[in-house]
């Protein structure tokens, strides 16, 4: 096999490694809540956190951040490590914007 082939087998198979990877964790590699008084975690693609979708919690409309429960969309937004967040999140693979891997 000559170089250029072995290179192209090689990137082939880290894309195909990378996408499977995305299949099934989100993209800040975030786990699912636990410890909170909700039985339904959503993932927000927008908002790249998990929101609680359990009408019957204490927690609904709640949202989710590395360890901080936010009480409302709103509430998150205007947290100080929003801005950041947000931006690193849309810029990251597979967020559809330029800027990230093959962007």
């Amino acid at each position: 096999m000559s170089k250029t082939k072995k290179l192209m087998a090689g990137v082939a198979t880290s894309i195909l490694a990378l996408g499977m990877t995305g299949c099934s964790q989100n993209e800040t590699n975030q786990d699912e809540p636990t410890g909170y008084d909700c039985d339904d975690w959503e993932w927000d693609d927008d908002e790249g956190t998990y929101y609680c979708d359990d009408t019957r919690s204490a927690h609904y409309g709640g949202y989710y951040f590395l360890g901080n429960m936010f009480s409302s969309k709103s509430a998150f937004k205007k947290s100080s490590g929003y801005s950041s967040h947000i931006s690193s999140y849309k810029s990251g693979i597979g967020s559809g914007t330029k800027g990230g891997f093959g962007g």
